[in-house]
């Protein structure tokens, strides 16, 4: 089947249509289970839900690199196969940043994705400054990938993929080995990039930067089954799901649509739990 490619993804438009949606691997291991979604373009949505329970499966299937099992899937009207080329409007940050890593230096695993796209070399120079600029990595651009830390590491992924400037943003665990100020500074690059009308789905189970970065939350269970999908304050304050679903510690507070901790005396404790 000969490539389709696809123009400007309209606004508030239906983006991707899930239906009935099931995946096995090596067709034994089930990863997800009769999956119904519809997700419009701009949205900003956090997959939430416990290891195991198809998150990061979901994230590949929407980004074209696994297909369903069982079931189908729609990008924009169109069935999403191996036959359609969309790939420069969906960018994918993986959970482990080693799988994305595989240039010589900081720079040209940047420099890589964006030589593919034929643009002008002053927009892809300055396509590259921004990128290492919005992830505060300027000052690792000449060194190799293989011997940054995790942190770093995941710091020059996410910034491949801002590079690319795709019209989707897919990221997975964004956060895990983050330090404090990378975390905010991720934060707001979401928060810029959904002002431009991106849609951006985030896989996490750092529930604390959910209200930040999501407006919308589905939450997948051990069964791999979306059991929760609603507006993100709504279910954050469902403390009784969270906590079964094992996206929370029992002495975590939600106010306000924000979750903390805080310690509690127990009547057999001397000591405040975390």
């Amino acid at each position: 089947m000969a490539d389709e490619t696809f123009g400007e993804v309209p606004q508030s438009e239906l983006l991707y249509e899930l239906k009935g949606v099931s995946y096995s691997y090596l067709d034994k291991f089930s990863a997800l289970n009769n999956v119904d979604v519809s997700i419009k373009t701009g949205e900003r949505i956090a997959l939430l839900g416990a290891n195991g329970s198809g998150k990061s499966t979901l994230l590949l299937m929407l980004a074209g690199l696994i297909f369903p099992s069982k079931g189908g899937i729609k990008f924009l009207g169109r069935d999403l196969t191996e036959g359609i080329f969309f790939r420069s409007k969906v960018g994918i940050v993986f959970q482990n940043p080693d799988i994305q890593l595989f240039n010589s230096n900081v720079a040209d695993e940047i420099l890589f994705g964006l030589l593919q796209l034929g643009l002008p070399e002053k927009d892809i120079r300055n396509r590259l400054e921004n990128s290492l600029s919005a992830m505060g990595i300027k000052h690792l651009r000449d060194r190799h990938p293989q011997y940054l830390s995790i942190g770093e590491k995941k710091r020059v992924a996410i910034a491949s993929v801002l590079a690319m400037e795709p019209d989707v943003f897919l990221l997975d665990e964004p956060t895990a080995g983050l330090d404090p100020r990378t975390t905010r500074h991720l934060i707001e690059t979401i928060s810029t990039l959904s002002e431009k009308g991106r849609t951006i789905i985030t896989a996490t189970q750092d529930i604390h930067i959910v209200p930040e970065i999501a407006d919308r939350a589905i939450i997948l269970s051990e069964d791999k089954i979306v059991i929760k999908d609603g507006d993100m304050r709504d279910i954050l304050r469902d403390k009784e799901l969270l906590e079964r679903h094992n996206l929370i510690h029992s002495h975590t507070h939600i106010h306000e649509g924000k979750s903390h901790l805080h310690p509690h005396e127990h009547p057999d404790h001397h000591h405040p739990h975390e």
